[in-house]
């Protein structure tokens, strides 16, 4: 299972004056940036709706006021994208940093 989840990660690199060191990194959270999209490769409709479940029940405990919509797909098809609504950006960054455990 492969899936894929939109990150937006910045390096900015600031020298510190205290030391001479750069070495800050982190999210950026845009407003209005609340959408998270789920990619899940697998072989058949059954087992793809199976494996996003797990998304879904992260999804609910992030905030169970989510919204999902997922493409239509056929009984044969191989890849499944799922977006997933927040209420806001932090929830999603939230949802997207769980996530991760999820693809091991």
């Amino acid at each position: 299972m492969t899936t894929e989840v939109e990150l937006e990660v910045s390096a900015e690199n600031e020298v510190c004056e205290a030391c001479g060191c750069s070495a800050e990194m982190g999210f950026f959270i845009k407003e209005g940036d609340d959408v998270a999209e789920v990619t899940i490769l697998a072989q058949g409709k059954e087992l793809l709706i199976a494996q996003l479940q797990p998304y879904l029940q992260l999804a609910e405990r992030v905030n169970p006021n989510y919204e999902s919509e997922i493409e239509d797909v056929a009984e044969d098809a191989n890849q499944l994208t799922a977006r997933i609504k927040f209420e806001c950006s932090a929830e999603k960054l939230i949802f997207e940093l769980q996530s991760r455990s999820l693809n091991r």
